[in-house]
């Protein structure tokens, strides 16, 4: 029977299926938490509608995971574009918790809407808003409510949760904290809350166990919440997250004490829970409690950095420009010298540490300038594997302050290969070994070379991993190599010159040729990202090492004019009502 209790929206929609309902033509049934309504590729003749719970909507894409895609809420329907263009299903749609669901036939859904104009007016702009999203990879519905649960021995996490809800108020957003205060209320009271705020948070402390279990099958999204310094306890899953955890809505918080420079033990959280994210927080930082709320609210800022050799040092006064208006960065991603880049913002150098680093690793003497025999490559790789100990020691990547992934080219698989685990020079190594001018790197028995042989480019993957605003900077599109640059130099001129420190002509051929992005990639990136910076580095040859201030300046200029152009600020680029 259906529930007389449950919230949902008074629409043109929803009076439709009560009619059809009290008409015993439409159908109810119950959709226990984690259960599929239908999957992507299935052929339906059938429109439902949510009555009661949540569902969300997941769709697979290529070389990635199966993404979250949105939340379909009480008085929303799903399947209506299968059903009303006659196709398959794009997206697999699950129940977030338990639900009722409402169906009705195609046939006597159309018979139904002839008597009311208001429904297809509805439904052919609900068809609009989503098909927008989904070429744009932008919600269908945001997650709303959210779950915090801490492991044992983590502490009281309700202090944390407040500060994050009060940073999320200052935004102007409506949200409430629940905790076990709650655990004996009826189902009409949670709807009640959920729909009288924007966001609702539920605690869970260590030891409420029960409570935990209801968290776990009330919220959009679960948090985990531990101690960054000590190891993970054997129990950490809730037995009702489960259906979260399989559809990678599950992410994990770490507390990490005042004072210390690096976590670590991350590696060792992650296959204790399952996590898709990790964030680190420092105990004693609101600015951790103010990137935790951006995450909630969709103002996260994920930033992703192209390859492309010397003229990748743009990346350095894009940061520049971001840091002096007050953009913050809350993901990172890049390729190639761009991962380099980015695995240094992560790692929490500020503006005047990475450039120091970066300056010693590159710019005060060429990293490719160890000439090998050319069995595997023109060099040797030497020299880049010590400067890549040197500044990045053993740090894992989720022992990084940031969330951050690089890419690289799996020559075994013949696809591209993301890097999101394991140690960070290692993946840094796979992500710059250009073919031809540097040997390959090989990890778990695969050959890796340089991402951007693939996706030099990777702002898709950032729009997967997070639903703020992407900021990309891409340095690979402007003019490059001419005939004047492979000409045959003289020997002893380009000894005498120093010019063999950058390496023969063909090197200049090779990275111009592994960083060259096609008309549709060009089109992909422009679709995956809200700010898109193209710094002016033409002028600048991909292996002048010592072009470090010029490409620098490119860099902060274009990031600059692209900022001043903005009506609003970058953080609120994607802002969606919850």
């Amino acid at each position: 029977m259906v529930g007389t209790n449950t919230y949902r929206q008074d629409t043109a929609l929803t009076r439709l299926f009560e009619r059809e309902l009290e008409a015993g033509r439409a159908s109810w049934f119950s959709l226990p938490g984690g259960m599929v309504l239908f999957e992507a590729g299935e052929r339906s003749g059938q429109i439902f509608l949510v009555h009661a719970g949540k569902l969300g909507a997941f769709r697979k894409e290529e070389g990635l995971d199966r993404q979250f895609v949105g939340v379909i809420r009480p008085g929303e329907p799903a399947g209506e574009m299968a059903m009303i263009g006659g196709t398959a299903h794009t997206a697999r749609v699950v129940a977030l918790r338990d639900s009722e669901i409402l169906s009705l036939s195609a046939d006597q859904f159309f018979d139904a809407a002839d008597s009311d104009p208001d429904v297809m007016i509805e439904i052919a702009r609900l068809m609009l808003n989503r098909a927008r999203s989904a070429s744009t990879r932008a919600s269908t519905g945001d997650p709303a409510v959210f779950g915090f649960t801490a492991a044992e021995g983590t502490g009281k996490i309700r202090p944390l949760v407040g500060r994050i809800a009060r940073s999320m108020a200052e935004m102007g957003h409506a949200v409430t904290v629940v905790g076990s205060e709650a655990a004996s209320a009826p189902t009409e009271w949670f709807s009640n809350v959920e729909a009288d705020h924007e966001f609702v948070l539920y605690v869970g402390e260590a030891g409420e166990n029960a409570w935990k279990q209801v968290v776990g099958r009330q919220v959009d999204r679960l948090f985990r919440v531990g101690r960054g310094d000590r190891p993970p306890p054997a129990a950490t899953l809730e037995p009702m997250a489960e259906a979260l955890e399989a559809h990678k809505l599950v992410d994990l918080i770490l507390l990490q004490p005042a004072g210390r420079n690096h976590p670590q033990g991350s590696e060792a959280w992650l296959e204790a829970t399952g996590a898709a994210r990790l964030f680190h927080m420092r105990t004693d930082s609101q600015p951790c409690a103010a990137r935790l709320a951006r995450v909630l609210t969709g103002r996260s800022v994920g930033l992703v950095l192209s390859g492309g050799g010397a003229r990748a040092y743009a990346h350095i006064g894009a940061l520049r420009a971001l840091r002096e208006t007050n953009t913050p960065v809350d993901f990172v991603g890049g390729c190639s010298m761009g991962a380099i880049i980015a695995a240094s913002l992560a790692m929490g150098w500020d503006g005047e540490e990475l450039e120091r680093r970066i300056r010693k690793a590159f710019v005060e003497t060429s990293p490719l300038d160890d000439i090998a025999f050319p069995l595997l490559a023109l060099t040797g790789g030497r020299k880049v594997d010590e400067r890549l100990e040197e500044h990045f020691g053993e740090v894992a990547i989720p022992d990084l302050w940031l969330p951050f992934y690089c890419l690289s080219s799996n020559l075994t698989s013949g696809g591209y290969q993301l890097h999101q685990r394991g140690r960070l020079r290692d993946a840094l190594r796979a992500t710059i070994a250009l073919p031809g001018v540097m040997p390959p790197s090989t990890l778990a028995g695969d050959v890796l070379v340089d991402g951007a042989v693939m996706k030099n480019f990777p702002a898709d993957i950032m729009r997967s991993l997070q639903r703020g605003p992407v900021v990309g900077v891409d340095v690979t599109r402007g003019r490059s190599i001419s005939s004047d640059d492979i000409s045959i130099p003289s020997l002893w001129k380009w000894v005498l010159s120093g010019e063999w420190r950058k390496g023969p002509p063909i090197v200049a051929l090779l990275m111009r040729a592994a960083t060259l992005s096609t008309n549709r990639e060009v089109i992909a990136a422009r679709d995956a990202t809200d700010l898109l910076v193209l710094p002016d580095v033409d002028h600048i040859d991909i292996r002048d090492w010592k072009a470090f201030e010029v490409a620098a300046a490119a860099g902060y200029a274009a990031t600059m004019a692209q900022l001043e152009k903005l009506e609003r600020p970058v953080t609120e680029l994607r802002r969606v009502k919850a």
